[in-house]
């Protein structure tokens, strides 16, 4: 778990503490931590509210109803195959993309994964 810089930081609109991502996915949050470990969310260090101190964060994106957007952890999984680090990982999932049309976590979101796997895919040749 690393942390990332400004221009990565303000790709991603909105975060989660891990306790945030235990409460929407209605688990605990020992069990949020295991998902970021099994590699199923992408978990960063950003600065806490309180201005000093570096706290466990996930993008509000990667969640929705209840559950991890599908096709998010086997995209993850393709692009650290591909060598990624999480903030790469970060910055290809929320920057636009023309050609999808929006970011690839758009995409995924409106259940149009196959296509940003065969994205992750292609970066890998």
């Amino acid at each position: 778990m690393t942390e990332i810089d400004a221009k990565t930081d303000a790709l991603v609109p909105a975060w989660l503490t891990l306790p945030d991502v235990a409460e929407r996915l209605g688990v605990e949050v020992p069990r949020a931590r295991q998902l970021v470990k099994e590699g199923q969310l992408i978990a960063v260090r950003r600065t806490g509210e309180d201005g000093e101190s570096k706290v466990l964060q996930v993008p509000a994106a990667f969640i929705g109803d209840g559950r991890i957007v599908k096709g998010l952890p086997g995209t993850i999984t393709l692009l650290r195959d591909d060598g990624f680090s999480d903030e790469e990982m970060l910055e290809w999932l929320f920057t636009e993309d023309d050609s999808l049309p929006g970011s690839p976590v758009t995409a995924l979101r409106e259940n149009r994964g196959t296509e940003v796997k065969r994205r992750a895919q292609a970066l890998a040749v």
